[in-house]
């Protein structure tokens, strides 16, 4: 797996950058848990800000993954944060139709 070995190899998991702002973004958009949990592991900040929606957990309630968004929940995201131009994740939620995670 290319992410664990860029890992191994002592990548920076919190560089900022790019459309999705850091690696967890990213990872979030791409609705690929296991490399969301890898870098959580990795000590990726939750909470970090960056990229179009502003924060992973607003990501996540966008793309309305209930799984990713709760494990983003289980290691304290920040669910009142606001990001960019779409609010909270709860605005966000309901503002892309993605009941499931309101």
């Amino acid at each position: 797996d290319i992410v664990q070995l860029l890992l191994e190899h002592k990548a920076d998991v919190n560089a900022q950058g790019g459309v999705h702002g850091n690696a967890l973004q990213a990872a979030v958009m791409e609705g690929n848990k296991h490399i969301v949990q890898l870098l959580l592991e990795h000590k990726a900040d939750v909470n970090a800000p960056g990229g179009k929606y502003g924060t992973a957990l607003l990501a996540a309630a966008s793309k309305g993954n209930k799984d990713i968004v709760q494990l983003l929940l289980d290691h304290k995201a920040d669910v009142n944060i606001q990001g960019a131009e779409y609010g909270t994740a709860l605005q966000v939620a309901i503002n892309h139709g993605n009941k499931d995670i309101v």
